[in-house]
């Protein structure tokens, strides 16, 4: 077994090394003498021979250029002499066994690297770190937690035809810290499913959990790959978390960064005297943010990776991975003048295969700002096998539209429009994330053109588009209040802005979005089958009006827009379906800070042409920056009723006289 792990970890093939290299709880059977009592009086005593299995933990290495390894740690007192290891074959695999150990003892390994150096390093497979500053792995047993999760992982799917609205969250600052310290897995946990009951998001994204050094980095230059943060408490306080969100009805979505490491000397960064883990070209040793990056190219890197998804995928039950930084993944230094990294490319498409075979109904989802080709095609058609892409392109040219001022968003047209000509190219999730509220870029609502009351009418409008528009959805902690101050990590979320109508107004808008998200099949099911999509008013630059039809089956929806502040008592949408529309939903409605323009009563369709072009039209109330979305009455036929046969008629009878 252990030459078959080995051989598939330095091919490049393994998704389970996990389950071998790192320190694990387990036995190893011994022989030792006793001294047996004599059977009959005056007889006399004899040794023997008895095996045993003795517990501890096996410690298991990869560094091929070391030499003189051992394991130290506060079981033996720090002493480089006590517990030697063994080089258990050419490739550089290292093997001991310590008797005694228990959960949460720190240890490092101490070995010659390859320039002649005696280094103490910590596992690249620990399960558990020293919470920073301290830097040394931690003992910790991964096996027997008790799941309660059964009935949501055998119905979970991929989410093709199910709604997917996502609340992105970094734990530590989504309530605050509690006292001087982070709060725990469970104690997030507490509050957040209540919050996601009441506001009606569908799962969770985390940003990275992996070991991390500097909180300003919020997970993503990490120092351990398989060590759950020790800021929010171990590893089956991590499996609590996701068992409770999946019993209360909610996925949990896991963001991992496979592009960089931390530079950290105790990690990664020249493991064994070598550039094991990252570009050994000094031209590509580096990433933009001054982190190492991990070479895709080499087949074990390759397995540690993989085995790392892998092991949060089985362990943890995560429903998904959200790949962090795939354009730094697919071309060279994320720059497509440099090229395609077929290296790279090549590891992607065997991690999404891997993963897909193994986990069959878990989520692969990129974080994607190029324009690669098939990132969410299957491999074996030559595509990169995610599930779903991040729409960066929407994301920012959304987010351009809505600053302008209305005077020339006649000019930015196509930036609303442009989206839909792609947008069945891949599967895409629109995101508005935790990159659009940080580092002076100001939060979502800043982004808004306009006065106060005017960014409030722009923010609902956004938010409605985001939900109308096709493909999953995203959004940052913190939208859903209309906060103009920028997230930081260091504090909570301004959850006193909740005591203002303004504010609060925006969380029920979220709310009630997610709802008819939820109900309507017109907004989920095949939404990435362009035949239940068409717009309706697409052409109109002058007046900044958009409007499109999404249907399946009976769910039959108009969605309209109203992109600057005038208002109409009567505007004309060109339609293709006769009949009655409903409006079930209009940002200007005063219950979301609104004004109240909106359409009371039904809208009945004419049989006339319509604007651009359409068969017919209807008329509707538009508010300044309102947009609203209208279902169409289906008359279902009345089920034929089936007469009933009379009951036969019993025969009078007449008393006898006394």
């Amino acid at each position: 077994m252990a030459y078959g792990i080995v051989f598939d970890y330095l091919m490049g093939q393994s998704i389970d090394a996990f389950r071998y290299f790192g320190a694990h709880f387990g036995s190893i059977e011994v022989e030792s003498e006793e001294i047996v009592p004599p059977k009959t009086k005056g007889g006399r005593s004899r040794k023997v021979k008895v095996k045993k299995d003795l517990y501890g933990v096996w410690f298991r290495l990869y560094a091929p250029m070391a030499s003189d390894v051992s394991v130290i740690g506060e079981f033996n007192g720090w002493d480089v002499r006590s517990n030697k290891m063994n080089k258990i074959d050419s490739s550089g695999v290292w093997e001991t066994f310590i008797p005694g150990l228990h959960d949460y003892q720190s240890y490092k390994y101490h070995f010659k690297n390859a320039r002649g150096e005696y280094v103490d390093k910590a596992d690249p497979f620990a399960f558990y770190s020293e919470y920073r500053p301290q830097s040394c792995s931690r003992l910790f047993d991964i096996e027997g937690f008790p799941w309660m999760d059964g009935d949501w992982m055998k119905q979970r799917t991929r989410n093709f035809d199910t709604p997917m609205s996502i609340y992105e969250i970094h734990l530590g600052s989504w309530k605050g810290k509690i006292g001087d310290r982070f709060p725990s897995y469970e104690e997030v946990a507490d509050y957040l499913i209540p919050y996601l009951q009441e506001t009606g998001f569908t799962h969770v994204e985390i940003m990275p959990i992996t070991q991390y050094p500097f909180d300003g980095s919020w997970g993503y230059q990490a120092t351990g790959f398989y060590s759950v943060d020790s800021r929010y408490g171990n590893p089956k306080q991590l499996m609590s978390f996701v068992d409770r969100l999946h019993r209360a009805g909610f996925g949990v979505i896991l963001d991992f960064a496979p592009v960089h490491f931390a530079v950290d000397p105790y990690a990664l960064r020249e493991f064994d005297g070598t550039c094991l883990y990252e570009y050994s070209d000094p031209a590509h040793t580096l990433s933009p943010w001054g982190s190492a990056q991990f070479d895709l190219g080499k087949d074990p890197v390759r397995s540690f990776l993989m085995s790392a998804m892998n092991y949060f995928l089985t362990y943890f039950h995560f429903d998904g991975i959200r790949v962090d930084a795939v354009s730094n993944i697919v071309y060279w230094d994320g720059n497509k003048a440099n090229g395609e990294n077929t290296g790279a490319t090549e590891f992607i498409r065997r991690l999404n295969g891997k993963l897909h075979y193994v986990h069959p109904s878990a989520m692969m989802i990129a974080e994607d700002s190029t324009d690669f080709t098939k990132v969410t095609h299957p491999v074996e058609y030559g595509g990169l096998g995610f599930d779903y892409k991040w729409d960066l392109g929407w994301m920012n040219d959304t987010l351009k539209y809505y600053s302008k001022d209305p005077v020339y968003k006649k000019y930015e047209h196509n930036k609303l429009t442009f989206s839909m000509a792609y947008f069945y190219s891949e599967n895409f999730l629109l995101p508005l994330s935790h990159d659009e509220v940080v580092h002076g870029k100001g939060t979502i609502i800043n982004k808004m053109w306009g006065d106060y009351d005017q960014k409030f009418s722009l923010l609902r409008n956004l938010y409605a588009y985001q939900f109308g528009h096709p493909g999953k959805k995203l959004n940052f902690m913190g939208n859903e209040l209309g906060s103009f101050d920028e997230w930081n990590e260091n504090r909570s979320l301004p959850w006193n802005l909740l005591s203002f109508p303004k504010h609060d107004s925006i969380r029920r808008m979220i709310r009630d979005l997610n709802l008819i998200y939820a109900a309507e099949a017109a907004m989920k099911v095949e939404e990435y089958n362009p035949a239940h999509f068409r717009w309706l008013m697409v052409d109109n630059a002058d007046q900044s009006v958009f409007a499109f039809e999404r249907e399946v089956g009976d769910s039959d929806l108009i969605f309209i827009y109203n992109m600057t502040p005038n208002w109409y008592e009567h505007y004309d949408i060109g339609v293709y379906h006769e009949g009655i529309y409903d409006e079930i939903f209009n940002s200007d409605k005063d219950v979301y800070g609104g004004w109240n323009q909106y359409n009371g009563l039904p809208c009945v369709v004419e049989n006339v042409p319509g604007p651009e072009n359409r068969p017919m039209k209807m008329t509707v109330k538009l508010g300044g920056f309102c947009a609203c979305i209208l279902k169409r009455r289906i008359e279902k036929a009345p089920e034929p009723q089936v007469e009933e046969e009379p009951a036969p008629k019993k025969k009078a009878t007449r008393k006898k006289a006394a």
